[in-house]
């Protein structure tokens, strides 16, 4: 089994900062992509950011030059540092992976962290 263990959310006030982390553990293949949605009430999941395993990444307009997504290949472990905070940004965050073996690809997720930017 594969696990997606995500922490560092919480309630934060407008301007702020928090960083996320997305740890995998498990019978996991070759990552080719790690990445963060996140889901407000009443909205769709939306991608906030993804990042290859060769470190392209590729942001939500509305996070750019705000958030800044990376990862740890040796540890499996991607990363949201999340500045100027604003209360749109509030949502449950999710990791996502997806990774490859042979021509077999999958997407896994975790189980979602709540972030609250309220002052």
């Amino acid at each position: 089994q594969v696990q997606l263990v995500e922490s560092g959310g919480g309630l934060v006030q407008p301007g702020g900062s928090l960083r996320l982390s997305c740890a995998v553990s498990g019978n996991i293949f070759s990552i080719n992509f790690m990445g963060w949605h996140r889901q407000a009430p009443g909205k769709q999941r939306e991608l906030v950011a993804s990042i290859t395993s060769g470190g392209r990444t590729n942001y939500a307009d509305s996070v750019k030059g705000r958030f800044t997504i990376s990862r740890d290949n040796a540890k499996n472990t991607v990363y949201l540092q999340m500045n100027s905070l604003k209360p749109e940004d509030t949502a449950v965050y999710y990791c996502n992976v997806e990774d490859q073996i042979g021509p077999v690809r999958r997407v896994l997720w975790g189980q979602g962290t709540q972030v609250t930017v309220s002052s």
